[in-house]
């Protein structure tokens, strides 16, 4: 079926034949210990579409015991042959591509573009990593003539890693598949409102020839499940993406065991413009930055920092934009799509409310609304935020939506303080001609990745991660691989 014929079907029916309800532990899928459920919710009709299990420890057991046993076994595997495999798994990936598309959308909010896009890239990530599996090599070192040594990078084990509900389809790729390539095994728990394209690809990926127990996962409570999950001394390594306070939360947990982090938190990045900028590029980047998957991403440009002679201009046009822009069903490729749940959506509304309470100035949008075509769902109006200090919580703390904080600044040193003002430092973004202007002010921003005159310039292939409250480790890259490597060296005596 296309694409087109399955988001008409779900549009008129309201359901997804063949949703997986169950958990999938040691490659088939396994009723949870509870026989108990949870509803999943299409955020833009604001109703359950499906329901899945209710993840218990026991639950979670099992999937760590699959994935120890798998392990064993994976890291004996060639990596020619890892190769292959990961590979083909890109080929499985691409030939679901519609349904997991429009599953996504359903089980997110986003819009169908942005969900094939993620699709896309999650094809990508397996077939990245499945080339670096066999160039996992360590380094000779020259300790003279006396000695022989050299290093070797070896597999951590079992791997656990805790999914967002904006970026299901992706993120879970983008930890698996570097994961698997270095001959490890895993245990992924998504999201309780995203539950279903990391339990599709899980099956997709044993039908690729990925071995069974290598990848295992376990729906339910992060508060049941992924606790479970970050307490257990069986994994050797803890991917998370989330909030800040709940990476906290992971981080105590895993403690006392000592085992290694990768964490993806918050972020309150800036777009700096510059007064040489192109105010209509300026505001076509601001536009995508903020708007994209209602602003629910980590890596959003939620602070526009823009100079006060090409102020007027930028926010004229930006307004403009955010008017026009129009929101629906995902599955009806709408500008903007819903936000992901009834409880974020309060979130938003109480950032913005709090704003307004502060007397500052809301230029566009600032209220909940709903699908005009139907009168139903969970959206929030674009909206724009003028002229703020540095200090207004409206710019120090993530409101995850489609909400933009303004700021003007005068002298580049100035700009640099104001994009450096905040606890977060993921990405940063400069708007400007001048190319010596575009390296002094990217080697000045405390953040982990730098784009120029493109918000979302980048790719697989570049290491993203952040500093300070946005967290530590990079994933994507060839640096994705070193959170799933260990190094060892091995010296061996010359002497007869």
């Amino acid at each position: 079926m296309s694409v087109q014929h399955l988001a008409d079907t779900y549009l008129q029916s309201g359901q997804i034949d063949n949703l997986p309800d169950n958990h999938f532990i040691d490659g088939t899928f396994v009723a949870g210990s509870s026989g108990e459920k949870m509803e999943s919710f299409d955020p833009a009709r604001a109703e359950a579409f499906g329901s899945f299990a209710l993840g218990s420890a026991s639950d979670m057991d099992k999937a760590i015991a699959a994935a120890e046993k798998a392990a064993a076994s994976w890291r004996k595997v060639a990596p020619s042959e890892r190769c292959r495999i990961l590979n083909n798994a890109a080929r499985v990936l691409r030939e679901n591509a519609d349904q997991l598309s429009v599953l996504e959308v359903v089980d997110s909010g986003k819009t169908l573009a942005e969900a094939q896009g993620d699709v896309a890239g999650s094809a990508r990530l397996f077939e990245y990593y499945a080339g670096a599996a066999d160039k996992l090599d360590g380094r000779s070192v020259n300790l003279g003539t006396a000695n022989t040594a050299f290093t070797v990078r070896e597999p951590v084990g079992v791997t656990g890693h805790i999914i967002p509900w904006n970026y299901p389809t992706s993120t879970f790729a983008r930890g698996v598949a570097p994961a698997l390539a270095a001959g490890c095994s895993v245990v992924a728990k998504p999201a309780e409102t995203t539950p279903y394209t990391a339990l599709v690809m899980a099956g997709l990926l044993t039908e690729a020839g990925v071995p069974e127990g290598l990848v295992n996962v376990v729906t339910g409570l992060g508060s049941e499940v992924g606790a479970q999950m970050a307490k257990d001394p069986r994994i050797k390594q803890l991917t998370f993406t989330g909030s800040v306070n709940t990476g906290v939360n992971v981080m105590q947990m895993a403690a006392p065991n000592v085992t290694r982090l990768t964490l993806e938190l918050g972020g309150k990045s800036p777009l700096v413009a510059f007064e040489d900028a192109d105010p209509e590029a300026v505001a076509d980047g601001a536009y995508w930055a903020i708007f994209s998957n209602s602003g629910q991403i980590c890596s959003a440009g939620s602070r526009l920092v823009v100079h006060k002679s090409i102020r007027d201009d930028v926010i004229d046009l930006l307004v403009q934009k955010a008017k026009a822009l129009k929101v629906g069903h995902g599955l009806k490729n709408p500008d903007m799509g819903a936000v992901n749940s009834e409880v974020h959506l309060g979130r938003i509304k109480a950032h913005v409310d709090a704003a307004k309470a502060r007397g500052r100035d809301i230029l566009t949008g600032g209220n909940i609304t709903t699908d005009p075509e139907t009168g139903l769902g969970w959206f929030f109006e674009p909206t724009i935020i003028a002229d703020l200090p540095l200090d207004d919580p409206a710019v120090q703390e993530e409101i995850f939506g489609p909400v933009l904080a303004v700021q003007v600044f005068d002298t580049e040193d100035d700009a640099i303080r104001l994009a450096n003002g905040t606890e977060f430092g993921l990405i940063g973004s400069v708007y400007t001609r001048d190319v010596g202007r575009a390296m002094r002010v990217s080697q000045a921003l405390d953040c982990g990745q730098v784009s120029v005159n493109d918000y979302w310039a980048g790719g697989i292939e570049l290491p993203f991660g952040g500093n300070g409250k946005s967290g530590y480790g990079r994933e994507k890259g060839w640096e994705g691989l070193d959170a799933y490597t260990k190094v060892k060296s091995i010296t061996i005596s010359n002497a007869s």
